[in-house]
Formats: C-alpha cells, structure tokens, sequence
C-alpha cells in the first residue's frame, strides 16, 4: 500500500465518518434506537438525492488542508513562509463569512470554498463561531477563551498527512492550530497528538496501539511545561487503550470514557473504537457514531485512523459513491500526497496556481477551455511516476 491509497483513506474515512455520525449527534441512544433499530445508525442517512452530508468539522479540515498547500506554494516560490497556521486564520475567517453572509459571494482563500457544500450550514461549533465573529484568534501565548470542546480536532488531520519529519513540530503545528479557537491546554494537546498519530501511520505505517503510544511519549517531551495537561490528556487515552481489549461492551466502554464533547474524550472514543475495528473501517465508524454524545467527531477520528491504516482501496463503496464532494476530497489528498511540484525557477503548472496562488480553480475550470487539457496533462504525469 503507497503513502497516496493511505492519505486518501485517511481523508474519506474523516469525512465518512463525520457523514455517518451527523444525524445521530444530538440524538440519545435510545432515540437512535428507536429511529435505526437496535443496530443503531449503520449506514448513511442520505438526503433525496441520494447523498451524504459532512458538518463543518470536515469543511474546516478540508481548508486546513487547502490552507497548508497555499503555504507550501507560497515558501516554494517566493522563499518566505510565515508558520503555517497564521494562514488557517484566513481560510477560517473566509469560510466565517460566507456562512454568515446572506448573498453568497466569491470565495478570496481557498480553491475549495467555491463548492457549496462547504459554506452550507451543518452543526456550527458556537466556539468557533464566536471566535471568528470577533476576528480576533488566539495563540497558545495568548488563549482566546478556556474552551476543551472537540470541534478543534479535525483540523489537524491534514497536518498529520503533510508531515512526517519532526514529531516536536507536528506535535507543535497541531496545538497552535487548535489554539486558533480553543484556549484549553488538554485541547491543544489532543489535537496535536492526533496529528501525531496520523502521521506515525502513514508515513512509517505504524499500527495504531504503536502510533498512539509514540505519540504519548513525545507529549512529554514536546511540551515539558505542559505535563499537567499532558498527564490528564495521556491517563484518558490510557484508559481506552485498555478498555479497548477488555470485556466491556463497546457502548459500557464508551461510557467510561463518557460523550466526547471535549477534546480528551473524543479523541480516546475514536482510538478506542479504531483499535477495537482496526481493520475494518464499517465497524469502526458505526461503533463510534452510536452513542449519545459528540458522534460525528468520535466516528470522524475512528475513520481518520482506521482509513490512515487500511487505504481507501479498502473502503467500501457504500461509504466512497454517496459522499458529497468524493472528487473533490480525493483531489485535495492526491495534492497533499504531491505537495507543490514548483519552483521559482521551474515550469508553470496551471491547475496547481489556480487552486494554490490564485484560489480560482472551480471557476478556472468551468470557464477556461484549456483546463481541462492542463488538468489530464497533470493527471498523465502524476500516473507515470506512480
């Protein structure tokens, strides 16, 4: 399996399990029960056209993701690059607007905000809101407000795709990120542990007891005047570690970890539930979204994982063809697998400087004849040096 089939599971599987869990979130057990039967919610529950909805968690990720190859572009050819969340400040605020804005406008950050589906919308954190209505983010230096809350997490997905070099630094990346909105030292922790773990299992395809338990080790190190958060965040991962093989039914077992409203839990939900499905990535997201509390990060992060370690070549195509924005999900991850082919001195790649230098690339495509040719001479290239 290639670092390109596991990004990309890592991907769908975030944004599948996001989908699965969404209409079950503010639903109890027994209400899920009641409404999909004892097996609870086992498949999408699809719109009348036939498909699937992802929440802003999975908006956020995808333009984190957007955000860090706009970096990436701009250090290539330019030679300057500013840390690379200073720049999720304005592909958050852009995104801010145009769910806010009642006349839907044209997208300045971002090549992938020009698609509906990601200013729809779906289950707002009141946290980021309030943040990005301030225009004013935090810092670690500087913690906006005290909130734990696990709207943060999914953010860092991308950042564990994209690098795999520096644990300190991933580790570093995904909590300045969470920082952005999240003033809660446990949830800085939280979310650059899973960018960590992310990492360890693609790029040196970890199992994910093995990524995890790395992970935890270099908390410590990363952030030594951290450790009463890194303590609170470590004894919950711990606990789904073993829950994870115990006895315990998988809902007993959530339970003990309780909803996943706050970033802590949420996290150990979704490790526990990856480990308990680690290959099977169906089990994994249904285990994770049948609770009565944050489902859809829980069944998320279970996804991120379990499709980090099996590739979408594994993923059933129930959860693949009906997802909105499959194409342009894979698209997105085919070009973190890449990162920018450019240089100052190299030749110009079109379709990489309109979705990267100049954000225009959906309407590039529909109104300019030669895209499409750039677009396959690109696609032929990348398929000969697969």
């Amino acid at each position: 399996m290639d670092k390109r089939d596991r990004i990309r599971g890592a991907m769908i599987g975030c944004a599948a399990g996001d989908a699965l869990g969404y209409p079950v979130e503010v639903l109890s057990e027994a209400a899920i029960v009641e409404r999909y039967g004892l097996r609870g919610i086992t498949d999408y529950d699809l719109d009348e056209n036939g498909t699937a909805h992802f929440t802003a968690d999975t908006q956020l990720m995808l333009l984190s993701a957007n955000g860090i190859l706009y970096a990436h572009t701009r250090g290539a050819l330019r030679g300057i690059m500013a840390p690379v969340y200073t720049y999720f400040r304005h592909f958050y605020m852009d995104w801010y607007q145009l769910q806010t804005e009642k006349r839907p406008r044209r997208a300045r950050c971002g090549w992938i905000n020009a698609y509906p589906a990601l200013s729809t919308k779906r289950a707002l954190s009141p946290t980021v809101m309030k943040v990005a209505a301030s225009e004013k983010f935090g810092s670690m230096d500087e913690p906006i407000n005290d909130s734990k809350g696990s709207a943060c997490l999914l953010r860092a997905v991308p950042i564990g795709l994209s690098y795999s070099r520096d644990p300190a630094y991933i580790l570093d990346l995904g909590a300045n990120t969470a920082a952005l909105t999240h003033g809660n030292e446990v949830a800085w922790m939280a979310s650059g542990a899973l960018a960590l773990i992310i990492s360890l299992i693609i790029h040196t395809e970890l199992p994910i007891t093995e990524a995890v338990n790395k992970t935890l080790s270099a908390l410590y190190e990363a952030f030594p005047d951290s450790r009463k958060a890194v303590n609170e965040l470590s004894s919950t991962i711990h606990s789904a570690m073993s829950l994870a093989t115990s006895a315990s039914s998988d809902l007993d077992a959530i339970h003990a970890l309780g909803k996943g409203w706050v970033a802590d839990e949420a996290l150990a939900i979704g490790i526990l539930c990856a480990l308990r499905h680690e290959n099977d990535i169906a089990g994994a997201m249904t285990f994770a979204a049948n609770h009565g509390g944050d489902s859809n990060n829980t069944a998320a992060i279970a996804g991120t994982l379990v499709g980090a370690r099996i590739g979408f070549n594994a993923i059933p195509d129930r959860f693949v063809d009906r997802l909105e924005l499959v194409d342009v999900i894979l698209e997105l991850a085919d070009d973190v697998t890449t990162d920018c082919p450019m240089y100052d001195w190299g030749p110009r790649n079109p379709v990489w400087e309109h979705k990267y230098i100049y954000s225009d690339y959906a309407y590039w495509r529909r109104r300019t004849p030669e895209a499409t040719e750039a677009k396959e001479n690109v696609e032929n290239e990348d398929k000969q040096t697969d």
